[in-house]
C-alpha cells in the first residue's frame, strides 16, 4: 500500500508573511523547519499503518523539506518535474490515497493574508465550473483522475473548509485561521500532533472518490490584461473580457494540461 503525500509552505502553522516563505527571508528557515515536522508527522502516521510513502515537495522550487527529518524509509520528490502535475508530479494509480500537508486558502477569498492560487501576484481568481477553485481543487482533480482519494489536508481554516466542499469524507486540520494580514496560529507541536492522530483517522475510514463532471469550464480573470491576451492563445480559449480568459475541458487531465500552458507565460 503506498501514500503520496504533497506539501506546500503557506498552510503550516505560524506562517503568516511572504518574507517567511522565500529563500533568504526572515522566518523562511524556521518555516521550512516546521513544514519539514509537520510532513514528518504525516510519514509517521502512515508508516504506522504499514504504507510505504512518497512526498512531493510543492513550494517555489521545491526543495525546502529537510529530509533528514523524515522517517526512515520515505522517498521524497523535489524539483519540478515539468509536467501539469506539478504539486502531484509523481503520482498515478499504485497510491491508495492522497494527503496534503500545508495548503492554503485560494486566491480570490479572504481566509489568509497568504491567500493565492499556483503563481502569487498574477490572478485575481481562477473558477472551474464557477466555484473559486484553489491549489487543492486541481490537485485534488488529478488525484481522481488516476483514481486517488484525496483523504486528508492540513493547513488554514479556510482551505479546510473547502476541501470539505469538494470531498466530504477528507480528514482535516486546521493548523490556523487568517484575519486580513494576521494569523491566529496553533502551537506548532499541538498541529504535529493532531496531524499524526488525523492521518491515522483517515487512513483507517472509507473514502469516495470525487465523482466526474462531464465537462469542465475553467475561467481564469489574471491581475494583468497582458497575461491574459497571451494565454487567449491556448487552443480552444476565449478571451472574455480584457483580463479573463475561459477554457472547456473533458476531463481533469486535459483541465490542468491547459492551465500549465496558459498560466505559464
Amino acid at each position: 500500500m503506498r501514500v503520496f503525500i504533497s506539501a506546500d509552505i503557506e498552510g503550516i502553522t505560524g506562517v503568516t508573511r511572504w518574507e517567511e516563505t522565500r529563500y533568504g527571508g526572515q522566518g523562511y528557515a524556521e518555516a521550512c523547519m516546521q513544514m519539514t515536522k509537520e510532513t514528518a508527522a504525516a510519514c509517521k502516521a502512515a508508516q504506522d499503518m504499514g504504507y510505504e510513502v512518497v512526498v512531493k515537495d510543492g513550494h517555489e522550487d521545491a526543495v525546502n523539506i529537510d529530509m533528514n527529518g523524515m522517517p526512515r524509509g520515505v522517498e521524497m520528490i523535489r524539483g519540478w518535474r515539468c509536467s501539469p502535475a506539478a504539486m502531484m508530479g509523481g503520482l498515478d494509480e499504485s497510491f491508495q490515497a492522497a494527503i496534503y500537508i500545508g495548503y492554503h486558502a485560494p486566491e480570490g477569498s479572504d481566509g489568509s493574508p497568504l491567500a493565492h492560487t499556483v503563481e502569487h501576484g498574477w490572478f485575481n481568481w481562477i473558477k472551474i465550473n464557477d466555484c473559486l477553485a484553489s491549489e487543492f481543487t486541481l490537485n485534488a482533480l488529478w488525484a481522481v483522475a488516476y483514481k486517488v482519494p484525496s483523504v486528508f489536508i492540513s493547513g488554514d481554516k479556510c482551505i479546510c473548509e473547502q476541501a470539505k466542499t469538494i470531498c466530504e469524507d477528507i480528514v482535516t486540520v486546521a493548523t490556523k485561521d487568517g484575519t486580513g494580514n494576521s494569523t491566529w496560529s496553533k502551537h506548532p507541536m499541538d498541529v504535529i500532533d493532531s496531524i499524526y492522530e488525523g492521518v491515522q483517522e483517515a487512513l483507517n475510514g472509507s473514502h469516495n472518490l470525487i465523482c466526474l463532471e462531464n465537462e469542465y469550464k475553467m475561467d481564469i480573470c489574471f491581475k494583468e490584461h497582458q497575461r491574459a491576451r497571451a494565454a487567449s492563445w491556448y487552443p480552444g480559449t476565449t478571451l472574455i473580457n480584457p483580463t479573463t480568459v475561459s477554457y472547456t475541458a473533458k476531463d481533469p487531465i486535459e483541465l490542468i494540461t491547459a492551465k500549465m500552458f496558459m498560466t505559464e507565460i
